[in-house]
Formats: structure tokens, C-alpha cells, sequence
């Protein structure tokens, strides 16, 4: 058995490494900087400059005011709070939410519990390349749809979903349109976002996909969007997000953000080129493989996803760990329960390909040598493996 000398991170879509500049800072923060945000003395007042500061980095990136920030603990906050603050504020004859069939569970759960509720769910189905047809989305509006919930890039598979086209069609119905949310948290920074020109009312996005740190997260909120908060207490984030500010991860948050405003394009073109290297490698080192991510116009550059079938997903995992590289099944929030990934299903792919998916995802560290070593494990593993590959029937 082979095993690479250094290990091989492609789990990146479950969490990034924070950059060494983000840890330096946080360092300095909890070190020096520790005051609360809403003390009124000097040590208060100098967290709170720290705060708006990091506030405007992440508004930057996104083409929002600073005053359209708020900070959360992450994307499962963010988007339950958008979620079940649209209801709120919209009120009872407003019954109907829209969102696709490969949202992140932290969407998915939120409107089954709305089931629960009586409010009506309407899932559009995606076509083999994982994405929605926008003009389906809109015409399943209706006089008491509150919201719309489509993720911007899909976190198993990759698939960029046409959220500017949806916030267009939304934008035509007038003042009285349901408002639209977008999960961004996988497309944030690895991807251009306008939400002004896109329609967009909330989006979600989240500190550690982006090498910042976990814990923290940001919830925009278009200016003038009534909305009802989640957390009561002492008014934190204009009064919508109570909780003293995690002060030294939303410093983390700017500053990675502000780095991504340097690089990022550079970023992008260095992973098409190893996400071209990555999906060439493995159908070349495993001609049976099933491409399960769209063509590389519709997918984010970042992540690839493939079927290998008549093995267990989880298997494959375990071997690649043998071999000191690190991938996943899907999303980090299930990827522990043993079932056939929801997402793959939506594509129309049968149980085998399910149960047998590999998400490889990248980050501005991975190079072309742990592009090349993930495809020559993943060659080793399956070999190894092959005596007791399940045969269909």
C-alpha cells in the first residue's frame, strides 16, 4: 500500500485550513483586544471598531452596505434564521416557501419542520446537471408564497444553481413578490456575487469555507426587508441578533475576506485548472467512474464528485485515509448516517451510485502533486478493493 508523506486534504467543503494570517490576527485579538463591543469605554469602543471594520470586508465581497451585515455563529443560523424570520415577519396569510430539492440540510430540515407547521413546501426538482430551471421556480409562486430558498452553489456536487436569473424573474412581479434567499455559503468567494443586481433579499455565507474561522458566519439583509430575530437579549446587531459578538472570530472573518479581495480571481483560475486535472485523472485511472458534477460552465471550481459503483462510499473514505488522503461521502452535517446521499438521488442516479458518491473538494492550498496523489490512491484503493466490489444485477 501506498501512502503519500505528507497528508492530502480534499475535504475543504467540510471546513478550510484558516489562513496563517487569520490565526495571527485572532491571536492578537483575544490577547490584547478582548473588550466587549458594547462597553462604552476605550477597550469597548476599540472591539467595536474591530467589528465594523471586519463588517465592511465582508460587505465588499457580496456588493452590500455595511449596514447590511449581520454577524451569526455560521451558515445553519444564517439560513434558519432567514428562513424562519421571513415567516415570521410576513404573517399568518402568507403559508407557502419554495426551495429546491438539493438544498443543505440546514435549509432542508428547517421547511420539513414548516410542514409540521402547516405551511405548504413546494421542492423543485433539479435535471441530471443539478440545477433548477428557473422559469419552474417561478411559476410555482402563488398569492401567499413568503419566500424563495435556492442554494447558490450546491455543497455535494458543485452545481451552480441560476440564482440571478430567479432574482430577475422575482424582481418582474412587483412589490408584492415573495422575498429570496440565497445559501451561499459554498459559492461565497470562490464566485462573483452581486446581491443588488441579483434580487437578492438574504444571503447566507460563513467564515470557515472561506480559510476563516469556524464559528462565525454573516446573514445580509437587504435594507428596508422587514425581518423578526431568532435570539432576544441585549440588541446586539441593530437590535436583530442579540449575543455579545464573537469579536475575535469576526476579526478572523474581515481579514480572510479582505485576502479573497486581493486573490481571489488568481484563486479561481488556479482551481479550474486543478479541478480540470482532478476529473481527467480519475476517469483516466477509473474509466467505470460517474461524473456526478455538471460540466465546468455550471459548477463551482472547487468541487468534484463522483460515483463509484458496487463500493461503499464510506469504504472508499476509510482506504483513502490509509493512504493519508482525506475526502468525504457529502455534506459534513450527514455524512455520518449511513444513507444513499439525497443529492445524488435528485439527479436521478439509482441507489448504487448513492451510497457509492466521493466528494473532492479543494482550497487555495491544494497544488497539482495532491491533485496527482488523490488520483493515484484512489487507483490503489479501488484495486485493493476490488475482491469485494458488489457486481449489479
Amino acid at each position: 500500500m501506498s501512502t503519500s508523506a505528507a497528508p492530502v486534504y480534499m475535504d475543504n467543503s467540510a471546513t478550510t485550513r484558516p489562513f496563517p494570517e487569520v490565526i495571527d490576527a485572532m491571536k492578537t485579538v483575544y490577547a490584547e483586544q478582548f473588550g466587549n463591543p458594547s462597553s462604552l469605554h476605550r477597550m469597548g469602543y476599540e472591539a467595536e471598531k474591530l467589528v465594523s471594520k471586519a463588517r465592511r470586508s465582508v460587505a465588499a465581497l457580496i456588493g452590500a452596505a455595511e449596514d447590511e451585515i449581520y454577524f451569526t455563529s455560521g451558515g445553519t443560523e444564517s439560513n434558519n434564521w432567514a428562513i424562519f424570520g421571513s415567516i415570521r415577519s410576513a404573517g399568518p396569510r402568507y403559508k407557502h416557501v419554495i426551495t429546491s430539492a438539493v438544498e443543505h440540510p440546514s435549509v432542508l430540515a428547517a421547511t420539513e419542520y414548516l410542514e409540521q407547521l402547516g405551511y405548504r413546501v413546494s421542492v423543485v426538482p433539479v435535471g441530471r446537471d443539478g440545477r433548477v430551471d428557473p422559469d419552474e421556480v417561478l411559476s410555482l409562486v402563488e398569492d401567499d408564497t413568503c419566500l424563495v430558498s435556492v442554494i447558490l452553489v450546491q455543497n455535494e456536487i458543485g452545481s451552480i444553481e441560476p440564482c440571478a436569473e430567479i432574482g430577475a424573474g422575482l424582481a418582474k412581479l412587483g412589490p408584492r413578490r415573495p422575498r429570496f434567499h440565497v445559501d451561499a455559503v459554498q459559492g461565497f468567494a470562490r464566485m462573483d456575487i452581486d446581491v443588488d443586481k441579483w434580487g437578492v433579499d438574504l444571503l447566507s455565507i460563513s467564515a470557515h469555507k472561506i480559510h476563516g474561522p469556524k464559528g462565525v458566519g454573516a446573514l445580509y439583509i437587504k435594507k428596508g426587508v422587514p425581518m423578526y430575530p431568532l435570539l432576544f437579549g441585549g440588541g446586539q446587531e441593530q437590535g436583530l441578533r442579540s449575543g455579545t459578538e464573537n469579536v475575535p472570530g469576526i476579526v478572523g472573518f474581515g481579514l480572510a475576506c479582505d485576502m479573497w479581495a486581493q486573490f481571489g480571481r488568481e484563486a479561481r483560475r488556479k482551481l479550474c485548472e486543478l479541478r480540470q486535472r482532478l476529473v481527467s485523472g480519475i476517469l483516466e485511472a477509473v474509466p467505470d467512474a460517474v461524473l456526478n458534477s455538471p460540466e465546468p460552465d455550471k459548477a463551482a471550481p472547487h468541487i468534484v464528485n463522483f460515483s463509484f459503483p458496487g463500493f461503499r462510499g464510506e469504504t472508499i473514505v476509510n482506504a483513502l485515509e490509509q493512504r493519508n488522503v482525506f475526502v468525504s461521502t457529502g455534506s459534513a452535517c450527514s455524512s455520518r448516517k449511513s444513507k444513499p446521499s439525497p443529492v445524488i438521488l435528485a439527479l436521478g442516479m439509482g441507489q448504487d451510485e448513492a451510497l457509492s458518491a466521493i466528494r473532492f473538494s479543494m482550497s487555495v492550498f491544494t497544488t497539482v502533486e495532491d491533485v496527482d496523489t488523490t488520483v493515484s490512491a484512489l487507483a490503489d484503493a479501488l484495486k485493493q478493493l476490488a475482491p469485494w466490489r458488489r457486481r449489479s444485477t
